[in-house]
């Protein structure tokens, strides 16, 4: 079962409950004294009271917000005759005025107020005509829409109460309302009551309509000797019965947090399969990543076989599912015939590290994916913060850090070591000219707020840099990684996410997959290899590729300041030569409760031993920027190595610093040139070190904004901790740490910022 939508309610709440301010007799007054809360049995009678007074002398200027109106004051006068032949007006009235069909709350709303009204006029039971008014209602629908409808249907009912709850706060001790509030009152015990009254009766009514359209059966594919795969398989009936359809394949480590209706809701046959590492522990791999591709090879070429099916399999996925549909498109089995992902995870790039930094909680991820049944510790936050506290404090190696018992840590340890992008990650995704010859449609989608950015990106870069005219696309906008699942992000704290940005993004995939698996009409959202949201701008924008994306580069120099003044980013490179040293003590262990926040938007910077600040001026007109944040660090280091990490905000006139993206940007030095290769650095020299950073943005910075670059030592308990010795990182320990880090920042260093 899908889980509903925190949006979603919000929607609901919003447009059934607080509809638009009247514009007549808004200054009249009504006696009322509110019961004390939303379930008091007295309230229901006192709205209808209070609606029966309202209704002859209620009026307003805009027709459709006054029909509203009208329909849940005749309601709640107990005139359900009234109500209906009102929201049939307002049904015309918004179509007429929209040019489409009704919305999801819209439609719970009338059904509801249309059973009310059989109900008085046929004297049935309630549940007899509200399954009446659900049948009409569903019957004529297609199955997306109907499946659309579901979650709208499946309102929790909590947020509504307290929606009644907090407009009967506002009037206690109160003799009078007036009638503004007393219509917001009415609005949403309309909408309470409503969704009250359905909730044992609609979920019957929306299980025998998914039993009415869909053929679901649970089945075991065998993938290899004494093992299966399974899998939950969802076909629509009116595919059955007009002959074979495409599959759309997706491998989870949880069916129960993925809806296998979706897809059969868009046509295809669903097979949602249970990855074998999350499945049987006497048959699973030993480690995730192990068995994906060729079990996802066995199960398409399972599917392409029943007789159900056209022989054309499309895979999508997010995260590890994601990781699958590139693993068995290595091998590229002839009934794969397009891949669409969401932050797909990529072994190797993401997991266990990032920028070549071991991050710890991919210790507690496998940890997790590998417990015994009733092992509840991944589960314990607390119990894992402070396992990467007390590791972090004791200075002991990283490789003693996995300290629990269990096939966990034994494949963690395995992972650790193989520190160098080598063959034990490559076999399980194409690696360089593998790339060239995957020549199916592909969908990448991410964010600029969301960790899941780092493999897709490399997986399209990669794709592209192998095969010019490969037919990749990508979709990036001002998401984090809920909004990448399911829907654009509500406003934050200090940050508005544009109109074009509230996309669905599952909409936009499955628009492609009918373009790439049927030969409909291209996306057009979707109409160019690179298609990102520039934030602030209010606009999709569209290139042919991320070369062409970041031809335009603005280079700013690293300056330091002298006499204390704020460090600059200058377009040009100053004549007299300057220098600014960073000092971080690797013994140091006050900041292990240190984490970096996921807030969008900061009143003040934290403040980290060892990292520096440069500055633009301000800017005298709108800059928008997008692409990759790459550069050359110009230093001088004690160390052999070193982490790095690299942060871009926006500093507002107001103040405020908004980040560009995140998380920040971590690397180690010694892999920045080549992930395969390991090239240490040079102690007490001079050097110049290029990168390119693995995160993408797209952003307007505002007249009078400043752009303001964080360029640090990455020293956290809850990652590897590189001591600089040249070892292998994970063999190093405090002992290793040895004079502080002191780094010199020449004023060679520069970045540069395309200007997409």
């Amino acid at each position: 079962m899908r889980l509903f939508s925190t949006t979603l309610v919000v929607q609901i709440v919003l447009a059934i409950v607080l509809a638009a301010r009247p514009t007549a007799a808004a200054a009249q007054e009504f006696g009322f004294e509110p019961p004390p809360s939303a379930t008091d049995p007295a309230l229901p009678a006192a709205l209808r009271d209070l609606a029966e007074r309202i209704v002859p002398v209620y009026k307003d200027d805009d027709s459709a917000r006054y029909l509203s109106n009208l329909a849940a004051l005749q309601i709640t006068a107990g005139d359900p005759q009234a109500a209906h032949e009102t929201r049939i007006a307002l049904d015309k009235r918004l179509r007429a005025k929209e040019g489409h069909s009704l919305s999801g709350r819209q439609i719970v709303y009338a059904v509801y107020v249309q059973a009310r009204a059989t109900e008085a006029d046929e004297h049935v039971a309630f549940a007899s005509a509200y399954k009446q008014a659900f049948r009409a209602t569903f019957d004529p629908l297609d199955d997306l829409t109907a499946y659309g409808l579901e979650s709208a249907f499946l309102a929790p009912l909590e947020p509504l109460r307290e929606a009644v709850q907090h407009e009967l706060d506002l009037q206690r001790d109160k003799r009078e309302i007036a009638l503004e509030p007393a219509l917001e009152l009415v609005r949403a015990w309309a909408a309470f009551e409503a969704y009250r009254s359905i909730e044992g009766l609609v979920r019957p009514l929306l299980t025998a309509e998914k039993e009415r359209r869909y053929i679901d059966e649970e089945v075991a594919i065998p993938v290899a000797p004494g093992a299966t795969v399974a899998a939950t398989i969802v076909r629509p009936r009116a595919a059955t019965e007009n002959g074979k359809a495409a599959s759309l394949l997706e491998f989870t480590l949880d069916r129960g947090s993925r809806d296998a209706l979706e897809a059969a809701a868009h046509g295809y046959a669903s097979v949602l399969a249970l990855a074998r590492i999350a499945g049987d522990a006497a048959t699973r791999p030993r480690a995730p990543f192990e068995s994906d591709a060729d079990d996802a090879r066995a199960v398409i070429d399972w599917i392409a076989a029943q007789p159900w099916s056209d022989g054309r399999v499309g895979m999508q996925g997010a995260g590890y599912g994601g990781f699958v549909a590139w693993s068995v498109a290595k091998r590229l089995p002839p009934a794969l015939k397009a891949i669409a992902t969401s932050d797909p995870m990529a072994p190797g790039i993401d997991v266990p590290m990032r920028g070549r930094i071991v991050l710890s909680s991919a210790y507690r991820w496998v940890y997790e994916m590998l417990a015994a049944p009733g092992d509840k510790t991944a589960n314990e936050a607390a119990r894992w913060r402070d396992l990467e506290e007390s590791w972090y404090r004791s200075g002991r190696s990283y490789r003693d850090f996995p300290t629990l018992p269990g096939p966990g840590s034994a494949a963690f340890r395995r992972w650790l070591n193989h520190p160098s992008y080598d063959r034990f990650w490559q076999k399980w995704l194409p690696f360089g000219a593998e790339f060239a010859k995957i020549d199916i449609p592909v969908l990448t989608i991410t964010g600029y707020y969301s960790a899941g950015q780092t493999a897709a990106l490399y997986y399209f870069t990669e794709h592209h840099k192998h095969a010019a005219n490969a037919n990749h696309a990508l979709l990036i906008g001002p998401f984090d990684e809920q909004a990448v699942e399911s829907a654009a992000a509500p406003p934050a704290r200090g940050w508005m996410p544009d109109d074009v940005a509230l996309i669905d993004p599952n909409a936009a995939r499955y628009e492609w997959l009918a373009h790439a698996l049927d030969g409909g009409e291209e996306p057009e959202l979707l109409s160019d290899r690179v298609n990102y949201e520039v934030a602030g701008a209010n606009e999709w924008r569209h290139a042919a590729s991320l070369a062409a994306l970041e031809q335009k580069r603005t280079r700013f120099y690293l300056q330091a300041s002298p006499g204390g003044t704020a460090n600059a980013l200058a377009e040009k490179r100053r004549k007299s030569p300057t220098s600014l040293t960073a000092t971080v003590s690797l013994r140091d262990r006050k900041d292990a409760g240190w984490r970096p926040t996921r807030d969008r938007v900061l009143d003040v910077l934290p403040a980290r031993d060892g990292t520096a600040l440069f500055m633009t001026e301000p800017f005298s007109a709108p800059v928008d920027v997008a692409g990759r944040l790459s550069g050359v660090l110009d230093f001088t280091i004690n160390k052999q190595d070193v982490d790095l990490v690299l942060m871009l905000y926006e500093l507002r006139s107001s103040g405020e610093y908004v980040k560009l993206f995140d998380p920040a940007y971590a690397f180690r030095a010694s892999y920045a040139k080549d992930r395969v290769h390991r090239h240490l650095l040079l102690a007490g020299v001079r050097q110049q070190l290029p990168f390119q950073s693995e995160k993408m943005f797209g952003h307007r910075l505002e007249v009078g904004s400043r752009l303001v670059l964080a360029l640090g030592i990455n020293k956290r308990a809850d990652q590897q901790l590189n001591y600089g010795s040249g070892k292998d990182v994970s063999e190093e320990s405090i002992a290793d740490a040895h004079a502080p880090v002191r780094i010199r920042w020449h004023d060679g260093s520069f970045i540069e910022i395309p200007s997409g």
